[in-house]
């Protein structure tokens, strides 16, 4: 399998802590890898570095087999796409959050494809002009996940998406998710959530800043 992700000896360091010692790993292309460990471990950091949000100390990231720091980073953050636990809707409408995905491209506009994305998350047309202040948090986190989705990045990172949803929330954004990973989406996913840990296939656990397994 190609090799979506490579990192070497990569280490982050804030003062005299050391939040991420030496970490290895590859992530193949089309995967979808649950990243699972205690509180404070350094799982969103790494996320992060990989997101290209923050820089690492030392050591090195590769993203299709190129250094991430060689891309220019609005490109760069359109192959990859981190989708945050607390979302933030911006402007005054669903439609300001969701004409931002085609307005960054130069894209016109298409209503028809966000009415198609809104009711695979179990909302319907209504939303587009709904108040960003009129929507609940699970509809909030739906509603992010789409203006991620609507031109779907190589990779998706996901931290705590799904934390704080309800039952029913939880399995519309599995199931979107799934959907997209089966489309070959490569999905990494942060998570203390037990049911998707269980579920999950493919495994990486940070402990005390290190890879144990």
């Amino acid at each position: 399998m190609e090799k979506i992700f490579e990192v070497k000896n990569l280490s982050y360091q804030v003062g005299d802590k050391k939040i991420l010692k030496d970490i290895n790993l590859e992530i193949e292309k089309g995967k979808y890898v649950t990243f699972v460990g205690p509180s404070g471990s350094g799982k969103s950091t790494l996320m992060r570095i990989l997101a290209s949000m923050i820089t690492a100390t030392s050591g090195e990231v590769r993203f299709d087999g190129k250094k991430i720091e060689t891309y220019e980073p609005t490109n760069y953050r359109q192959r990859v796409s981190y989708a945050f636990q607390q979302p933030t809707l911006f402007g005054k409408s669903i439609r300001d959050n969701l004409e931002f995905p085609f307005e960054v491209r130069n894209s016109n506009f298409d209503e028809e494809k966000v009415i198609d994305y809104l009711k695979m998350v179990n909302l319907d047309a209504s939303y587009i002009d709904k108040s960003v202040n009129d929507v609940s948090g699970g509809e909030k986190q739906r509603i992010a996940l789409i203006r991620n989705l609507l031109f779907p990045p190589e990779v998706l990172i996901t931290d705590e998406v799904t934390a704080g949803l309800d039952v029913e929330n939880k399995r519309i954004v599995h199931k979107m998710l799934q959907e997209f990973n089966q489309q070959g989406l490569t999905i990494l996913r942060v998570t203390h959530d037990e049911s998707e840990i269980s579920a999950s296939h493919d495994k990486i656990t940070i402990k005390n800043g290190e890879v144990i397994s």
